[in-house]
């Protein structure tokens, strides 16, 4: 058993591995000297340590990422059901009807797969009703079920944001592979939800927003001020280490070509302007 050539494998699959191990660098290149120091009968001992600590999640951070999420499916859904339970909001003869009542049933069906999920996994889902969100967010938006347009410009922000939400809890999910798989797949989803709802804005009904494009450009292209949070490091150019305005790209090209994560702090603190606290 040579650990070099198991190291080098894994890199070629995960080019972190080394971070995952140590955060130093420098340090990290010490593994090459691993094999030589370990006897053989208790390599796969000394290396299963390894990888725990470079992959291995609790029980208890996977149930929390997925409660996370399914606080984050809940919002969603009770937005979209709220807002189409609101006589007048919705334009009639449009196709913004069929289009929003997909959209609700697939964050319901994220709902209760991640309810399922979480069960099944020996935890206990969070629970939340309508009546337990502000979607007005404290006041920001209080024309919410009464202005279609803001409905949409409020819908981008919830849909953007869920989108760069999933991408931040990836790498926490890697000890799990198939809890991975089923949110990298709601992952998709909710960005086509994205897309799509950012092509309803552009629609006359939707409020004309002719300059917004299907994907996030620039730290906020919302066009919702309150949401500057939502779309926090949207302006970021550099990509693994490379700038890429100086490959020849304009900044908003560079931009839009590369999404990026948010944190669960981050989320948590957006939420909490939706959640009643009382």
């Amino acid at each position: 058993m040579n650990i070099i050539n198991i190291l080098e494998e894994i890199e070629k699959v995960d080019g972190e591995v080394y971070e995952r191990l140590n955060p130093r660098r420098a340090a990290m290149k010490q593994f090459y000297g691993f094999g030589s120091k370990v006897a053989l009968a208790a390599l796969p001992l000394a290396l299963g340590s390894m990888f725990k600590k470079a992959y291995g999640q609790t029980t208890t951070s996977v149930l929390g990422v997925l409660n996370f999420a399914l606080t984050l499916e809940y919002i969603e859904y009770n937005f979209y059901q709220t807002g189409l339970n609101t006589p007048g909001l919705i334009p009639a003869g449009t196709p913004a009807l069929a289009a929003l009542t997909n959209i609700r049933d697939h964050e319901l069906a994220h709902v209760n797969l991640l309810k399922g999920a979480i069960t099944g996994s020996g935890g206990t889902p969070v629970s939340f009703t309508a009546s337990q969100f502000d979607f007005t967010a404290q006041g920001n938006f209080n024309a919410v079920f009464t202005d279609y347009p803001t409905f949409l410009a409020v819908a981008q922000v919830f849909e953007d944001t869920g989108v760069r939400a999933y991408k931040g809890q990836a790498a926490n999910l890697m000890g799990s592979p198939s809890v991975l798989q089923t949110a990298l797949q709601i992952h998709s989803v909710e960005a086509r939800h994205a897309a799509h709802i950012r092509e309803m804005r552009q629609a006359p009904a939707g409020g004309g927003v002719t300059a917004l494009r299907p994907w996030i450009t620039g730290a906020n292209d919302s066009g919702v001020p309150a949401a500057a949070a939502n779309y926090a490091g949207e302006d970021n150019v550099v990509q693994l280490g490379i700038n890429i305005p100086g490959l020849g790209f304009s900044v908003n090209a560079s931009t839009a070509a590369f999404d990026e994560p948010l944190t669960m702090a981050a989320v948590n603190a957006i939420a909490s302007l939706f959640i009643k606290t009382s």
